[in-house]
């Protein structure tokens, strides 16, 4: 394996390791240290800097090194696609994984929409995404980012039900009895109209972006 690669593997190592570092064993320490303000500050900061590391050393891997899986490996990419997106939109509202106000409520209410389908949408959307371009196996540098944000996406998930546990006591337990770590995927089909349309409108667009910014046509593009 190259140097270019090797550089890579470290910069998700990094990004992921800093990623579950810090937003649990190493947390509390560091909002005793530098208040709530000062620890979202290092936060962003660390995660900036690892994924400006990320993008350079992507930039430097060889671009399409695997012989790919073809027509067939782009279909169940493009299949995969559309689910993650459906999800990532639909985790944007009434989410209590997110840190707002309105978590403790959230938490307590009946799941709708896409957390119908699993408490962790957006982790999930990720995970997909990732896992929609290990397929097209078009090279390894593809390969090794998206499987470091699967892990991070999917094992970030587990580590996050511990943690909301410890933060947000039993209204977390109560989510947790309510809703479903791995998808139940009939429920997509009932998440509702905006994650769906949002879902969509994001499906096409960035299929499209995928041509512009990486010079590969991707999705329903790639056949249009």
């Amino acid at each position: 394996m190259n140097e270019a690669l090797l550089n890579l593997i470290a910069a998700n190592a990094a990004f992921v390791g800093t990623h579950f570092a810090m937003s649990h064993p190493l947390r509390m320490p560091m909002v005793k240290a530098l208040g709530g303000t000062g620890f979202q500050l290092a936060y962003s900061i660390v995660s900036i800097v690892t994924l400006a590391w990320i993008y350079f050393a992507f930039k430097a891997a060889p671009p399409a090194d695997l012989p790919g899986s073809g027509d067939i490996g782009w279909i169940i990419g493009t299949i995969l696609t559309l689910p993650a997106l459906i999800l990532f939109a639909g985790s944007l509202l009434g989410n209590p994984a997110l840190p707002t106000p309105q978590a403790q409520e959230q938490a307590r209410a009946e799941p709708k929409g896409v957390f119908k389908v699993t408490r962790h949408p957006m982790m999930w959307g990720f995970a997909l995404w990732a896992l929609s371009h290990i397929v097209i196996h078009y090279s390894l540098r593809t390969t090794i980012t998206a499987f470091a944000m699967g892990v991070l996406a999917l094992v970030g998930a587990r580590l996050q039900d511990r943690k909301k546990e410890a933060l947000m006591g039993d209204a977390w337990v109560q989510w947790e009895s309510k809703t479903s770590y791995w998808p139940r995927w009939g429920a997509l089909f009932t998440a509702g109209a905006f994650p769906w349309a949002v879902g969509l409108i994001l499906f096409v667009f960035l299929s499209w972006l995928h041509g512009p910014l990486g010079a590969v046509n991707a999705g329903i593009w790639r056949w249009f």
